[in-house]
């Protein structure tokens, strides 16, 4: 049976360039056989956090809020595409998480990480590895750092270059790990409920 993964991307700049990397990555996912859905912080549109979905009375929460809680509850497993912004998480997209938590339990979780510059993000991956785990995913050890962002993809939205050909060349294995920790969480969920 297909797995069925949420992609999650937070960037809210006019010149994204993230955008491109989650959005191959949704295509990369179909082409292996399974179900992935971009969810773009922007497009959701939810508010700065001044309450969480589990604080709003049954029907009071709004549609977007509600519609997403439902689309996680409902997944296998996450990805998050995490750009760096000074050293740390793109303020979306941890706005974004925020809204939510029992959601995200006893899922696995991966990151794939991009930046303007040969860091690749993994500056920002390190403090997401911390925030996804406190916020109950099992977050995986393989990461998908993309470096040089705004060079990584052509014009057809296809990896280009030297930096697209490592994002290639490294996607399996990524994918790979994503898939083992999804089975593994589906199964022992079967034989077992979460203890909490």
């Amino acid at each position: 049976m297909p797995r069925h993964i949420l992609v999650f991307y937070g960037s809210y700049r006019r010149d994204r360039q993230g955008i491109k990397l989650a959005r191959w990555i949704v295509d990369a996912i179909a082409a292996r056989g399974d179900g992935a859905e971009l969810i773009d912080a922007k497009a959701v549109g939810l508010p700065m956090l001044d309450r969480m979905y589990k604080e709003y009375a049954k029907d009071e929460a709004p549609a977007a809020m509600a519609e997403l809680a439902d689309k996680i509850r409902a997944a296998d497993g996450f990805l998050f595409v995490a750009g760096e912004y000074n050293w740390g998480p793109q303020p979306g997209l941890k706005n974004l998480t925020d809204h939510y938590l029992e959601e995200w339990f006893w899922r696995p979780a991966a990151i794939a990480c991009y930046s303007g510059g040969s860091f690749a993000g993994v500056r920002a991956m390190m403090g997401w590895r911390d925030i996804l785990g406190e916020m109950g995913m099992a977050v995986i050890s393989s990461i998908l750092p993309v470096a040089r962002i705004s060079r990584a993809f052509g014009a057809d939205g296809k990896p280009t270059g030297e930096d697209g050909a490592r994002l290639e060349k490294a996607f399996p294995r990524f994918a790979d790990d994503l898939n083992w920790w999804i089975d593994a969480a589906k199964t022992q969920r079967a034989k077992q409920e979460p203890p909490y």
